[in-house]
């Protein structure tokens, strides 16, 4: 399973099991634990790998505790110092990792909350961690760029010297993207006046502030709706797909019988997340290329090679009552009512039989076993 498989997993977990945390220990268990073994690889039971309470005397402090630390090739390469998941991260939290790094080996340190990670490296001042991270990686809201160079984290491909030289550029990437956001969301009066003044003529006045503000506001929306509609209209069928993603809340879909207009498919961030677990279970089968998603007005479809004869699954989502499409030997399609995306996974035996038996029949190997019915 690729890194980004594996981190949607724990994502999914933490969106799941996040209300039931209540304390810093929990936290580590539930999903600091599975985020160093799962989405890095380390053997968290292995003390030559994993350091649990790890201790390094800084100065006069004797036997202070960092949570975790990660050996690689027999030398600590990096430090994480975990907060409670409710807690949000604040910089006076990694006061122990600044000891810390002046007097390990380690050139990476990592505060998180189990959900939020903030990665630390020295480029300002030689053995002395930043006070800025240089990478933030929200498993709620997963930047997919940056997950190259996470993997250069993980036991098999570790690189530390890569990461290092990147680091400078990703930290002021990373700044920029979160300042752009922040424009987006809630554009101040810099903002508006650098960009008004490139369309209107007159004095920026108050009068003009206060007329082109939600102008901006909106402009950015569109623009980036326009954007995410450019990436899925690709990756659902190339440029003449029919993709629309809407920033307003949500509604209920209309009853089926009612006509279907093709411009008002809706692709929402569950489907596509349906459709990444999906993938990630029946990548045992075939390449994750050859797994295509074809959105419509009633369901999202999963296919074998972008085939409508060979449909893997379908996401009945845009209801109230949602449930997983699976298909038997004979194409016929069952119904599994799901709770949440997760439920899926439950589904997998099936899911990649049905993979199996498409690929079988292409290689004329005969049929596959049908399925046995798969419990709710």
């Amino acid at each position: 399973m690729e890194i980004a498989e594996r981190a949607q997993a724990l994502a999914l977990k933490i969106r799941k099991h996040k209300a039931d945390i209540a304390t810093e220990e929990a936290t580590k268990n539930a999903f600091v634990m599975p985020f160093i073994s799962t989405v890095l690889g380390y053997d968290v039971f292995n003390p030559s790998e994993v350091i649990p309470e790890f201790t390094a005397d800084v100065g006069t402090k004797k036997g202070e505790k960092i949570d975790y630390a990660i050996a690689h090739g027999g030398q600590v390469q990096v430090l994480i110092e975990v907060k409670k998941i409710s807690d949000p991260l604040r910089i006076e939290h990694a006061s122990q990792l600044f000891r810390y790094f002046a007097v390990t080996n380690a050139r990476i340190a990592i505060l998180t909350n189990g959900e939020t990670y903030e990665f630390y490296t020295d480029l300002d001042a030689p053995n002395r961690m930043d006070a800025k991270p240089f990478l933030v990686l929200d498993l709620a809201d997963i930047d997919e760029t940056l997950l190259p160079e996470l993997a250069k984290l993980t036991k098999e491909s570790f690189d530390l010297d890569s990461v290092i030289s990147a680091a400078g550029e990703l930290k002021y990437i990373g700044q920029l993207k979160r300042i752009l956001a922040a424009q987006f969301k809630q554009p101040e009066d810099e903002w508006v006046r650098f960009l008004t003044t490139r369309v209107y003529e007159g004095s920026f006045t108050q009068r003009v502030r206060d007329q082109f503000v939600p102008l901006v506001s909106k402009a950015a929306r569109q623009f980036l709706n326009e954007q995410v509609n450019d990436r899925l209209k690709n990756a659902l069928g190339g440029p003449d797909a029919y993709v629309s993603v809407s920033t307003e809340m949500p509604v209920e879909p209309e009853p089926e019988s009612r006509p279907v207009d093709v411009d008002d498919v809706v692709t929402t961030e569950e489907e596509l997340e349906g459709y990444r677990i999906v993938r990630a279970i029946v990548c045992s089968e075939v390449a994750a290329a050859r797994i295509v998603a074809r959105d419509t007005k009633t369901y999202f479809g999963v296919l074998l090679d972008d085939n409508n004869r060979k449909p893997i699954a379908r996401l009945w989502f845009n209801r109230s009552r949602k449930y997983l499409g699976v298909f038997d030997e004979n194409k016929v399609e069952t119904r599994m009512p799901i709770t949440d995306t997760e439920d899926i996974y439950r589904h997998a035996d099936q899911l990649r039989k049905t993979v199996a038996r498409y690929l079988a029949k292409a290689m004329d190997l005969g049929p596959v076993p049908p399925v046995e019915d798969v419990p709710v």
